[in-house]
């Protein structure tokens, strides 16, 4: 049966559509047919990221209203077999999404594919509401700061008490935590929250740790998501946490300050 996961956060700008756009990447190279929804209605970057974005002709909203059919508003990427995205309308406001229609299309949705990844918008307004209410699985997706992880607690709360499964007095949303932008260095001088702070805080399942790495702006800057680039560290880390969301049991990597080499310790780098 098709499993709804939504990438989630409270605060805007912790990487929830490279992280959208990496996972669901990551879940179609295992052999499932995924579709990425972009709800970000009226600033959709899902396809900046994806490399599609002049393959636009219709989106979400137009599903919702009728004026497209499903078939017509997803795109197939090109690179990866099973994956699909559906962009978010970029001249709507976040108005344009009704309970009834999003459920619509979900419901379509997992008639034909096996996962779908909804890309929220940052914050609890309407979008990220949706977003989020007709969740399985939520990835909660914070930086290792106090005002991200403070932001990302009150999701949890709006989860647990706002979604479908909530109302209906079903099993919860599975949490997750993706954190996203760590720098080992940074944590060592007390700059930036440790795993462990975070984990302290959110006392939920960690799926994750993706690395700050150059290497995520330049996928974004080439249009493709960075877990195709498995040379980096942060696409490493992308598939380590896929693994883990299909249930492998994944050793953690780049939580630790690298050991420089007696090479890099006289000649720096």
């Amino acid at each position: 049966m098709a499993k709804i996961i939504v990438v989630t956060s409270g605060k805007g700008g912790v990487g929830k559509t490279t992280s959208s756009a990496a996972i669901g990447t990551g879940l179609a190279l295992k052999g499932f047919k995924t579709a990425i929804v972009d709800f970000d209605i009226g600033l959709r970057n899902l396809d900046l990221i994806m490399g599609c974005e002049r393959r636009v002709v219709y989106d979400f909203v137009n599903v919702i209203n009728g004026e497209a059919n499903l078939n017509q508003a997803l795109i197939k990427d090109k690179r990866v077999d099973k994956l699909f995205i559906l962009p978010a309308s970029q001249t709507r406001d976040k108005d344009a999404l009704t309970k009834e229609g999003v459920e619509k299309v979900l419901n379509d949705l997992k008639n034909d594919f096996d996962f779908i990844v909804c890309d929220s918008p940052a914050g609890i307004e309407a979008g990220a509401m949706m977003a989020l209410y007709f969740a399985d699985e939520a990835i909660v997706t914070t930086n290792p700061e106090v005002s991200s992880v403070r932001d990302s607690d009150r999701i949890l709360g709006i989860l647990q008490s706002k979604s479908r499964r909530a109302e209906e007095g079903l099993e919860p949303v599975k949490e997750h935590l993706l954190l996203t932008r760590y720098n080992p260095e940074r944590v060592q001088r007390g700059e930036m929250l440790s795993v462990e702070d975070v984990n302290d805080i959110l006392a939920i399942d960690l799926l994750g740790v993706i690395p700050e790495s150059q290497a995520v702006l330049n996928a974004s800057n080439h249009g493709q998501p960075v877990v195709l680039d498995s040379e980096s560290d942060a696409g490493q880390a992308y598939h380590d946490a896929i693994n883990r969301l299909l249930g492998e049991q994944v050793e953690f990597r780049f939580l630790d300050v690298e050991k420089r080499g007696l090479f890099k310790r006289i000649f720096g780098g």
